[in-house]
């Protein structure tokens, strides 16, 4: 049984592989649909259509990954933005880190009428600090355990009908947030618990969509576009949100983006496919120029892990290990940034919001073009795939560590402040196109699990990041800033250079194919 079970797996797992063989076979011998080719007509084919990929069924694939990434991204975000409206501020204790300086009195008396308005259109919960803490924390609670199922369901199932599933789900139960928390926090828990595990699912199992539709020279590009839409999210639930709960009341930024989601989740199962071999609307020449791309990798998606190979891979921790210093960098911006603004830049509460945002919307202008730039260096052969990957790392950590250690010294100048964390937000997405990458060259096989695996390194990191920033800016509310912002630092450089040593950028042998033909395994 367990052979002819082996037998049953292989044969599922080489069914796209010989769908690309075939087709790269029939394009090698020269009888493509319309008549027979020679080589020199299909570089012209693959040349034609890299120039119009912005045209392409693979970048409107990438759009609509950006829309999703994005309605994502904010509905993690809305309930950090929303509690402070959502909760009767004047039965908790203030903040010790609140800041000492009061807005204007014309200021603060717009701000309480507005926060009056709020409160006259939403209910407020008597929830303490424990019970809030619990509440922003539960989205994360399942996020070690649904990376992997979810991987390996997207290979099973198919990548579109999980991930536009668990978009839709997210979506309808982000609409249902505010008749939770009426209803009682222990069902609120329970549905961000749910929330978090569907949202795990969906950006753990949209990598494996790469595997099969981004060219090896236009892969940065296209997962930089879509990535950039989680960073555009940031930003926009940033700006927006406190806003909405100022105006409208805070129900409508769950009910706006979780609406927003929908029509993302409908967008999804329109226009995604699993492969460019199966999608109804792709052009033959597209169609072909992407196959031929992917064959040539000689590592088709596959569910045979070679489990004890990849423990003792290097390439492989060096990614990992980057994921955890990347993210808690990540962490220390969007747990204390607003923090750090207010009581230390002592900026008012409606500034804050736009003031925080603008380090995302730096990250989100650079993000992209950082992803054309490594693709353009690797199409016209400046520099070698592993050089770029290290190269674009590396920039994205030195620079941005040297200027966010420096924010504590130049705390005074509050537009310098400013300034600095704008700019190192801009420099640090060209790890984008580095490390966080790097993943879909070593193993395109493995890309859903591999992503999984890095996503548990960075929840990792989210849980370990916040607690001990935490503790340092309670035993000293000034140095602690200090020490926060060095740590950050040292940890980022530590991940790149571990990276650095180890890091790789050409399919493992554990990672290829065994059913491929021997020719390939040997490139």
């Amino acid at each position: 049984m367990a052979e002819d079970q082996d037998i049953f797996n292989a044969k599922v797992n080489t069914s796209v592989w010989e769908k690309r063989t075939k087709m790269s076979n029939t394009i090698e011998a020269g009888t493509i649909v319309g008549g027979p080719v020679n080589n020199d007509t299909v570089n012209m084919a693959q040349v034609q259509t890299s120039r119009k990929g912005f045209c392409s069924v693979r970048h409107g694939l990438a759009l609509i990954l950006h829309l999703c990434n994005l309605s994502i991204s904010t509905q993690q975000m809305n309930m950090s933005i929303a509690l402070p409206v959502m909760v009767n501020n004047t039965a908790l204790p203030s903040s010790p880190n609140a800041s000492t300086e009061r807005p204007p009195i014309d200021s603060q008396d717009n701000w309480n009428e507005t926060l009056n308005k709020s409160k006259a259109v939403a209910a407020v919960y008597d929830w303490s600090p424990e019970i809030q803490g619990i509440i922003l924390s539960s989205l994360n609670y399942g996020s070690f355990l649904a990376p992997i199922p979810s991987s390996y369901m997207a290979e099973v199932f198919g990548t579109r009908y999980l991930s536009g599933t668990c978009m839709f789900i997210t979506s309808v139960l982000a609409l249902f947030t505010p008749l939770a928390a009426d209803t009682g926090v222990t069902v609120l828990i329970v549905l961000r618990v749910i929330q978090g595990i569907v949202q795990v699912a969906l950006l753990t199992s949209q990598y494996s969509i790469w595997a099969r539709w981004a060219p090896p020279q236009e892969r940065s590009q296209l997962i930089t576009i879509a990535i950039a839409g989680s960073v555009l999210g940031c930003f926009i639930i940033f700006l927006v949100g406190g806003y909405l709960c100022q105006t409208i009341g805070w129900p409508y930024v769950f009910y706006i983006f979780g609406g927003i989601g929908c029509v993302c989740s409908f967008l999804w199962f329109a226009v995604i496919y699993d492969d460019p071999v199966n999608h109804p609307f792709i052009s033959t020449r597209e169609k072909e120029y992407i196959v031929c791309s992917l064959a040539q990798e000689g590592s088709p998606p596959g569910w045979s892990l070679p489990t004890k190979a990849m423990i003792k891979s290097l390439p492989l921790w060096s990614i990992l290990i980057f994921y955890f210093s990347d993210y808690w960098h990540f962490f220390v911006q969007t747990s204390y940034l607003p923090t750090f603004i207010t009581s230390v830049l002592q900026a008012n509460i409606r500034d804050s919001g736009i003031l925080s945002a603008l380090p995302f919307a730096s990250a989100c202008i650079c993000l992209v073009p950082g992803g054309l730039l490594a693709d353009f260096l690797l199409s016209r052969k400046i520099l070698r795939l592993n050089t770029i990957r290290k190269l674009f790392t590396a920039i994205g950590v030195i620079l941005p560590a040297v200027l966010f250690t420096s924010v504590f010294w130049v705390r005074s100048s509050f537009s310098t402040t400013i300034a600095f964390l704008t700019i190192s937000s801009a420099i640090k997405s060209f790890a984008q196109s580095g490390a966080l990458v790097n993943f879909m060259d070593i193993a395109p096989r493995y890309s859903a699990l591999l992503r999984a695996l890095s996503q548990i390194f960075s929840y990792l990191a989210g849980a370990i990041s916040p607690t001990v920033n935490g503790f340092l800016i309670s035993q000293d509310p000034e140095l602690g800033w200090r020490n926060v912002f060095l740590l950050s630092a040292a940890v980022g450089i530590l991940g790149l250079i571990f990276y650095l040593i180890f890091g790789q950028a050409e399919v493992q042998d554990w990672a290829k194919c065994r059913h491929a033909p021997a020719s390939e395994q040997t490139e």
